[in-house]
């Protein structure tokens, strides 16, 4: 493909094509699978001490969930990892949680309300307190079934159905916590047919932010366009930063010429639609 202007193509070995698709699209009720969950993050400050989390089993078939507390490590680029020693600046909530139930069996389109308790220790020092709340999908063992084996022995087998998880957030705030956010490294690049615009989220301070982002395109004549967006995107403590990128998908490539693009990163409206940051980039 002709290249219009000085993008970088995106290729693995650069920032942009390391980081494509680290930008998670999220819904306001996101389904992993057959598991639909609602929220899909949950934080606790001030004075609160509950909150919840509702399941519907979104599949045609029964469905048995074991729910577990577990802690995750965010890298640069948004991906988790387990964590099995924690490090001196990470501080997870898991041993102040607790909730029920332990175990959901959901039939098809049923739902399920699982209650977290907050439970702060005495002396708890201001900050952020992050764990993870994971619903692990157990086997479903349809019975014996008696196979055509070609034999006079009766064959047996157990039909297992393929496990599917799903982790989402649990957030403890306490005390006076505060953030503050730069969008930094703007660079554009080409992936297929459409522009993919590469940033990079700086976060300082002593919570994590979350939010959404939007790229709108300001050409020298003519109205503004939305380009593309991202929503629920989060850098959490203690990260200082997260290498993201967003496709300009509303847009054709050739049509982001000639103008600016404005990255505004920006709490969803259920948090106070805040802006949280901003940053424009010339277009030749």
């Amino acid at each position: 493909m002709k290249r219009l202007f000085p993008w970088r193509a995106c290729r693995s070995n650069n920032r942009i094509g390391a980081v494509v698709g680290c930008v998670a699209l999220l819904l306001p009720m996101l389904a992993f699978a057959e598991l639909m969950i609602y929220p899909t993050r949950l934080v606790v400050e001030g004075n609160q001490r509950a909150t919840k989390v509702e399941l519907i089993n979104n599949s045609n078939q029964k469905a048995t969930y074991r729910i577990t507390l577990v802690n995750r490590r965010m890298d640069e680029f948004g991906a988790f990892s387990e964590v099995d020693v924690a490090r001196p600046d990470e501080q997870f909530a898991i041993d102040m949680l607790r909730y029920s139930p332990r175990q959901v069996t959901l039939p098809p389109g049923a739902g399920q309300t699982v209650r977290i308790m907050v439970r702060k220790p005495a002396g708890l020092a201001v900050g952020e307190y992050r764990s993870h709340l994971m619903f692990s999908r157990q086997p479903d063992v349809d019975g014996m079934q008696h196979s055509n084996t070609g034999s006079d022995t009766d064959g047996v087998g157990v039909k297992v159905r393929t496990l599917v998880g799903a982790t989402i957030p649990v957030i403890v705030r306490h005390g006076a916590t505060e953030a503050k956010v730069q969008l930094e490294d703007l660079e554009l690049g080409i992936q297929g047919d459409r522009a993919i615009l590469g940033f990079t989220i700086e976060r300082d301070g002593s919570r994590s932010v979350y939010g959404d982002i939007l790229a709108t395109f300001i050409p020298e004549q003519g109205p503004p366009v939305v380009a593309g967006r991202a929503n629920g995107v989060a850098v959490y403590t203690p990260n200082a930063k997260r290498a993201a990128s967003i496709l300009l998908d509303q847009l054709d490539v050739n049509e982001i010429r000639h103008g600016t693009l404005r990255l505004v990163y920006k709490e969803q409206a259920e948090d106070g639609a805040r802006v949280l940051a901003e940053r424009l980039l010339k277009v030749p």
